[in-house]
């Protein structure tokens, strides 16, 4: 067996890549094209490195790149400014709280947690769009916002086993 050495990653691939990934997928599905009559599905792709960087790397970096692209879905969206980041970071305070007991779980009891952060973060977001437009969104749209964005919990494990698996000292 080989053993192998953990390689240093630096601070672009480790915030940069993550969240140009995704922008670039949040703009595509935004596309305004439709098949069949439905509209591409919009899942949150900002919940992935929210949720790997809480668990791996906790640091002020994070939550500052966490603002960054709440600010570019809430222009993107057109939603009011200050909605998504205030998810994104919900859903990173929930991870960071727990994050002594979430490392070294295995894939379905980290898919768990980020099923339930992801609940926290859309919780949020329906609690402070509810307010703001004095009634709440559809359950449904939201239900499927969440279950798109859970299925992207892969990426998110992919994540964390590569920022584990590396030297994270800049």
């Amino acid at each position: 067996m080989i053993a192998r050495r953990a390689r240093p990653i630096s601070p672009i691939v480790w915030l940069a890549a993550p969240m140009i990934a995704a922008l670039v997928l949040s703009f595509v599905l935004a596309l305004p094209l439709r098949i069949e009559g439905l509209a591409l599905p919009e899942p949150v792709f900002a919940l992935v490195p929210a949720f790997a960087w809480a668990i791996v790397r906790p640091s002020i970096l994070p939550p500052l790149a966490l603002f960054a692209l709440g600010v570019a879905l809430d222009l993107l969206w057109g939603g009011p400014l200050g909605l998504w980041e205030t998810c994104l970071l919900a859903a990173y305070t929930l991870v960071f709280v727990s994050r002594r007991m979430l490392s070294g779980q295995e894939f379905w009891a980290l898919w768990g947690a980020y099923a339930v952060a992801c609940g926290g973060a859309m919780a949020v977001g329906f609690v402070l769009t509810a307010l703001r437009a004095g009634h709440a969104p559809g359950l449904v749209g939201v239900g499927l916002q969440f279950a798109v964005t859970v299925a992207l919990y892969p990426f998110a494990w992919k994540l964390v086993e590569r920022y584990e698996a590396a030297d994270t000292r800049y």
